[in-house]
């Protein structure tokens, strides 16, 4: 199907606009469930005097960093807005439209990381603060899950609001409009996700290394420095940039899907796509509002209780809603699907539960390979008997193991959808992904949960105001949050590889039909120059596959040496703390907090620039100097190797923390012993693998794959037919090599600047 008939012929009828309002609808019905849950939680109490000054710390350091995060994306934000309108396109209203709707998706990716981060700081406060009163348990579970639920239902509702409104205003152009606002929504949510993973992690490990290790306190002692930015750092890391990951993962999956939905069946397609995510809105609001922790279970059994009643509930709609949408066979839907065998809702049915359950496979293969109570995460906790070695070792051995078996599992769900979808194969594996949207609204909820109880027993050690048994309370969820953060990021990586894949074959409909264009004006199709024949058997493909594993690999490389610069400056300046100012061991002076802030936020800030320069000009060097073969082949070995890397640096750094916890319950030596100190060391070795490299790498994958759908025909158009200029091609190709170079130069060069920094090294010691 041509993109001429996607943008003149495709017309949706009075019906058809009907049903988008409904969804757009309900995406606003989502947001106004956000707010009453976001009222819900402001109303809890808010403990002692001691915890809120403690709690507006964290609030404020929190609020000054996006603050500066947003004044340096939109700089960026705004020369990606000009090189978008700069690329081809159909006709001018497409090319603005892709353009403003690009503001739009990164708008709303921002807008979302920001709630997450703000409600966060709020309900921290009150999460504590619950786990004190009567029933402190069930009360602090309660109110850690409903802020997720608010931050969910806002993820959901905006989502599904942007991708309405733009069917709506540009019905058959709606696709390539789409584009825009899935690329803003990823890029942004990648910046958010490597600035705030690098702030986050460079100061948890930098606390833990002086003050667990070195001085022996605990995680969040008020006597260390850089517990104010330890606890700033999970809400502007695990919250505001998982929030904004999981937003793009549910704008671009829709995109994917929208694409492919209107080639495979018309309006039916472009409609379809929407359904299933307005369904999974209210089984969100269900899954949420069911979620009610029990004396007689554990918090984490609870929440899964919870999950897989709502994924069952949208498994049962999505049956009904695609027999009653989706009646007939193929060959009702136009000529191409003329004989085709087969019910269309039958497809649509069984791709969609297909990611429904694919969601529940990776929230059990990952809670079994990072909970607690499980075998992995409890070998883990006993080779720290032997030191810091076996742990290390025993936590990449489960990394490794996991990546397989989810890779596997992630692999059979994209070949199911395939063989079942026939000649619509791509889109019943983007339906998949539609499918697994509808559990994104709880996942999110799950996701936040973690830092929320993560940051509540921060505050309630550092206000000394909680008795043992609200310690244990906050302990407890604390470990549950571990576990439900590495889920998500099982999750939000599986949705990547869902959209990346429909994505992959939409890449490919566009190279076909911009070489239609070259010819139709006059080109010469044996002008076609071998490198540039999407065959993936020649030379150049294999070439771009160890180009785009190669990516991911620097790409991670790039963040986790960023934590180890940042952290490490962090370490110089406690330590500086510790010796210089007198009476802090002793508690009767007071750090300073905020030296420890300024040096987190300004070096995960100026670390940005790097990694996201190589997501964007990587593919651009593939595909303008090596032809649409190798871009097709990176694209691939981005895929591959981004889904194992990212699931192996989550889960094993999640195995690291749960086997620290687990120590410090009492086991294999209980906390201040040898055995703590070495799950110390190897959680603060997993700490930038699972909240810095690992999870940017799902918007990365996304990223390069939009860029590469966007650049296509731009390619196609130099290297064949009358506007052919193998120069300019060449030369764009250059530019884009030099600029990755320099920004890596530059990077490296900045880290010995850090080391060698006189004040922040104490006597004896040896800068690196």
């Amino acid at each position: 199907m041509s993109r001429q008939f996607l943008a003149e012929g495709l017309e949706l009828s009075g019906g058809d606009y009907s049903i988008v309002a409904v969804v757009a609808v309900v995406a606003l019905a989502a947001l106004v469930v956000g707010y009453f849950l976001l009222k819900e939680v402001l109303a809890a109490g808010q403990g002692t005097s001691k915890m809120q000054e403690i709690a507006k710390a964290v609030q404020e350091g929190a609020a000054a960093y996006l603050k500066r995060q947003r004044n340096t994306l939109a700089i960026f934000g705004v020369v990606v807005f000009l090189l978008l309108l700069a690329l081809p396109a159909e006709d001018v209203g497409e090319r603005i439209g892709r353009s403003v709707f690009f503001l739009i998706g990164a708008g709303f990716s921002f807008a979302i990381g920001y709630l997450g981060m703000w409600l966060a700081t709020q309900a921290n406060l009150r999460v504590a603060a619950a786990s004190r009163e009567e029933g402190g348990r069930e009360k602090a579970t309660r109110v850690a899950f409903r802020t997720g639920g608010a931050v969910g239902m806002a993820t959901v509702g905006l989502g599904l609001f942007g991708a309405a409104i733009v069917v709506l205003a540009y019905a058959g152009q709606a696709p390539k409009v789409l584009e825009g606002f899935g690329f803003g929504a990823a890029l942004i949510a990648m910046f958010m996700r490597v600035g705030g993973g690098i702030f986050t992690k460079a100061a948890d490990v930098g606390a833990d290394l002086v003050g667990k290790v070195e001085q022996g306190i605990p995680e969040d002692d008020p006597r260390n420095a850089a517990t104010i930015a330890d606890n700033v750092g999970d809400n502007v890391g695990d919250c505001a940039g998982m929030a904004a990951d999981l937003f793009e993962s549910y704008a671009v999956t829709l995109v994917a899907a929208l694409i492919l939905g209107s080639v495979a069946f018309g309006t039916k397609g472009l409609l379809f796509p929407l359904i299933v995510p307005a369904i999974g809105v209210i089984t969100a609001v269900i899954g949420v509002y069911i979620t009610k922790a029990k004396s007689t279970e554990s918090g984490l059994t609870t929440i899964n209780k919870s999950f897989y009643i709502s994924a069952l509930i949208s498994a049962v709609l999505c049956t009904i809603a695609a027999f009653v949408f989706l009646p007939g066979s193929f060959a009702g839907f136009g000529d191409s699907f003329a004989g085709t065998e087969g019910n269309p809702a039958v497809i649509a049915t069984f791709a969609v539960i297909i990611g429904i359950v694919l969601a529940g496979i990776i929230l059990w293969l990952t809670g079994y390979f990072t909970g607690t109570e499980y075998k992995p995460v409890k070998d883990v906790g006993k080779s720290s008997e032997t030191g810091a070695a076996t742990v290390i070792l025993s936590g990449l051995s489960v990394g490794f193991e996991s990546a397989v078996y989810t890779a596997i599992v992630i692999g059979g769900a994209v070949f199911g959808a395939y063989l079942l979808g026939g000649t619509v194969a791509l889109f019943a594996v983007a339906l998949a992904g539609t499918g697994l949207l509808t559990t994104v609204g709880v996942i999110v909820a799950m996701d936040t949960f973690g830092p929320v109880s993560d940051n509540a027993q921060g505050i309630a050690e550092m206000s000394g105001d909680v008795d043992e048994k609200a310690a244990q309370t906050l302990t407890e969820l604390d470990a549950v949050g571990n576990t439900t953060k590495a889920i998500t990021k099982g999750i939000a990586i599986a949705t990547a590889v869902l959209a990346a894949t429909a994505l992959f074959g939409s890449y490919q409909d566009s190279i076909k039909q911009a070489l239609q264009d070259v010819f139709a004006k006059g080109g010469d199709p044996n002008s076609v120059p071998k490198s540039f024949i999407d065959n993936i058997v020649t030379p150049n493909t294999l070439v771009g596959v160890l180009l785009g594993a190669a990516v991911v690999f620097l790409f991670s490389g790039l963040a986790i040496n960023a934590v180890s610069r940042a952290a490490g400056a962090v370490v110089y300046e406690v330590r500086r703390q510790f010796r210089e100012i007198a009476g802090i061991m002793e508690g009767t002076a007071r750090p300073e907090y905020g030296k420890v802030v300024d040096i987190v936020t300004r070096d995960s800030l100026r670390e940005l620039a790097t990694p996201g320069l190589l997501a964007v000009f990587a593919p651009i060097a593939v595909g303008f100097g090596l032809g649409t073969g190798a871009l097709a082949g990176y694209l691939a070995g981005a895929i591959a190797t981004g889904t194992l890397m990212a699931v192996f640096l989550a889960n094993s750094g999640g195995a690291w923390d749960n086997a620290k916890k687990l120590v410090e319950d009492g086991n294999h030596g209980g906390k201040g012993s040898p055995g703590h100190e070495a799950t110390v060391i190897g959680d603060t070795v997993g700490d930038p693998f699972k909240d810095t490299a690992g999870p940017a790498i799902n918007p990365l994958i996304k990223v390069m794959n939009l860029v590469s759908l966007l650049i296509a025909p731009a390619i196609v158009q130099f290297s064949v037919g009358p506007d052919a200029s193998a120069g300019l091609r060449i030369a764009i190709a250059v530019v884009a090599v030099l600029v990755i170079a320099v920004a890596i130069v530059v990077s490296k060069r900045r880290g010995t600047q850090i080391a060698d920094t006189p004040s922040d090294t104490p006597a004896g010691a040896t800068a690196s």
